[in-house]
């Protein structure tokens, strides 16, 4: 008979002050990961850290999504859901991540063992609030973008050309020095991105410009087209 794996678990806690404890999380914790026959791998703790922080300014919590990801170990145990995050969207993208990874997720105060069959359909209804989140991200978008237009201003961030003429006429003189877009962009203090639109815009305006006058003199009479002699 084929002996039963142990499920391997890692242990989360989170307090948002230094004069905070984990020690009550862990203890009730320990306990659950007794009961149910689960061998504790690692506890991650973060003190002195709030919850609506990202991932990134959570040292220990980016090293559980790490572990997780890396399948080090098989279910992720938490005192409470406001210990992983208090933003719906970072808790969705967590959620999202270890379930793709396959490791299951138990949350004490909540009741919630993603281990069991109930437990599961956590993770059906957690796209449904992934589609949420984002429809509601885009819809703020769109508001914003018709309350700006609507006011009779300009949607979006000013162009160089807009925000700084005198470094515009600076590119354009180094330019015609001769020098690249690299060493041109570090001598005004842009990127070598924003010196190539310029350029291309700038470009695309002479050659514009260049050929209205042509058609213009062209069409006007005040200069004939040349005639093809082969004909």
């Amino acid at each position: 008979m084929k002996a039963r794996e142990i499920t391997r678990a890692a242990i989360y806690g989170r307090v948002s002050t230094d004069g905070q404890t984990v020690d009550n999380q862990l203890r009730e914790l320990r306990m659950v990961a007794e009961r149910n026959g689960w061998q504790i791998v690692e506890e991650f703790i973060d003190k002195g850290i709030s919850g609506a922080k990202g991932r990134e300014q959570r040292p220990a919590f980016d090293a559980l999504w790490k572990g997780a990801v890396r399948r080090e170990f098989d279910v992720v145990m938490v005192w409470a859901v406001d210990r992983l995050g208090r933003s719906l969207s970072h808790l969705v993208n967590f959620l999202s991540e270890i379930h793709a990874k396959k490791v299951d997720l138990f949350i004490h105060q909540q009741g919630i063992d993603t281990t069991t069959p109930a437990g599961k359909a956590l993770f059906g209804v957690m796209g449904v609030f992934a589609e949420f989140e984002r429809s509601m991200i885009q819809e703020r978008v769109r508001s914003g973008i018709n309350r700006v237009r609507a006011a009779g201003q300009r949607w979006g961030r000013r162009t160089i050309e807009e925000s700084d003429p005198a470094s515009c006429a600076k590119i354009l003189e180094l330019r015609r020095q001769g020098l690249g877009m690299a060493s041109i962009g570090k001598q005004v203090g842009v990127s070598s991105r924003t010196v190539w639109r310029l350029l291309q815009g700038v470009e695309t305006s002479s050659q514009v410009a260049v050929s209205t006058v042509v058609t213009s003199i062209l069409y006007n009479g005040s200069v004939r087209a040349p005639i093809d002699s082969s004909d």
